[in-house]
């Protein structure tokens, strides 16, 4: 059972260009954890790479697991979606592996709003793709950016308390900016995800052949 192309996304994912940065976004997270693990890189230490790896790498297998278990074939497969969710990921660790962290101090807040624009253009590029309905669909993104740093925090505030991977240090002040920033950088890929994703203009969607 195929999807009309009545979603700019659906379009999008028959693209080539598409494929490409979902292959290329997975290889370059598996090339970064990689090198952080093999190569004794002094600023890595204490960053807990190795128990970072089920959930960032792990990132790329989500997409795929859902839609191989889907009841419903729908093509073209998600590539879009795919690619958003595994950006953030591949983005925070090629600032740890190129000590982006250490010498700017800048990176965290900068990467917290970015990754988080990144995150919602995923959910709505999956969300997209079920429904053509985009009533709310900005509140819902958004929501769903604001539920995820609050779980991120969350797991960043257990690490920090439990002491594991040598602690995060985190202050107060850490969590109202990561809040804040992540927040912030929701609402806003909520919007590009609903203008860009969206329901189709006759202007940027074209018939493909197949």
């Amino acid at each position: 059972m195929g999807i009309p192309l009545d979603n700019n996304v659906t379009y999008f994912d028959t693209t080539d260009i598409a494929r490409r940065f979902n292959y290329l976004t997975k290889c370059l997270i598996v090339i970064l954890f990689a090198i952080a693990l093999v190569f004794p890189i002094d600023y890595l230490e204490g960053k807990a790479m190795e128990m970072r790896v089920p959930l960032f790498v792990g990132s790329a297998l989500v997409i795929p697991a859902i839609e191989k278990f889907r009841k419903i074939d729908r093509n073209p497969y998600p590539h879009v979606a795919d690619t958003f969710l595994v950006a953030p990921f591949a983005l925070d660790t090629f600032g740890n592996v190129a000590g982006l962290y250490e010498n700017f101090s800048v990176t965290d807040d900068v990467l917290h709003c970015i990754n988080w624009v990144l995150l919602v253009c995923a959910f709505q590029a999956f969300r997209f793709r079920r429904t053509t309905e985009s009533r709310d669909a900005v509140l819902l993104g958004s929501g769903f950016g604001a539920l995820a740093i609050v779980i991120w925090e969350i797991m960043e505030w257990a690490v920090d308390t439990t002491g594991t991977g040598g602690g995060l240090g985190l202050t107060y002040g850490d969590t109202i900016g990561d809040l804040t920033l992540s927040t912030t950088g929701g609402i806003v890929g909520s919007l590009i995800g609903v203008y860009w994703l969206g329901a189709s203009r006759a202007e940027i969607i074209s018939p493909v052949e197949h």
